[in-house]
């Protein structure tokens, strides 16, 4: 499949969640079998010869990529989640977006000290839910080896972002505006 035809698969929703933004919806890519597959694999020629122990997939769509991903290199799977939706003893950062803030979670013990893993999304925006993630993880003394997604807003600048925070970031297909 072409960049082009997986570019294509990903629906955009006017004026969602507010005017003026244009919503990347991934949801339909994954719905297409061969899109789906091709995404996957395209992340696992990234990632895979990191060696990563862990893929860390933030909540929900991450998950999705995640599992697949840490599915296909053989690797295991972590979630990181919003506040009060796991059930163990967890750690957690609490950060601010350009709406408010937020908190991230995963289950205290889970990362061991050295873990290596690559951090999961379906889309970078501005970065803010990453760099938090990002920083969690390193605070559970895990090295992260890079952020991957399926999808870049560059105007908006997370990639950037990340990267002027050290950690190594990359997406699959990129949109011009927000």
């Amino acid at each position: 499949m072409k960049a082009d035809e997986l570019a294509a698969l990903v629906r955009t929703i006017p004026d969602f969640p507010k005017p003026g933004i244009q919503f990347r919806d991934v949801t339909t890519l994954l719905a297409d079998a061969h899109g789906f597959a091709d995404l996957v694999g395209r992340m696992a020629r990234i990632a895979q010869p990191l060696d990563p122990q862990f893929i860390v997939g933030i909540e929900a769509r991450g998950f999705i990529l995640g599992a697949a991903l840490a599915h296909a290199i053989g690797a295991g799977f972590v979630p990181v989640r919003k506040a009060g939706k796991l059930p163990g003893k967890t750690v957690g950062i609490d950060y601010v977006l350009e709406y408010g803030a937020d908190r991230l979670e995963l289950h205290e013990g889970q990362i061991p000290a050295g873990a290596r893993v690559v951090l999961v999304d379906d889309l970078i925006a501005t970065g803010g839910t990453a760099l938090a993630a990002a920083q969690l993880l390193r605070e559970q003394g895990a090295s992260v080896l890079m952020a991957l997604f399926a999808v870049d807003l560059p105007d908006l600048g997370g990639m950037a972002a990340l990267k002027a925070d050290g950690v190594s970031a990359s997406a699959i297909i990129a949109f011009d505006g927000h």
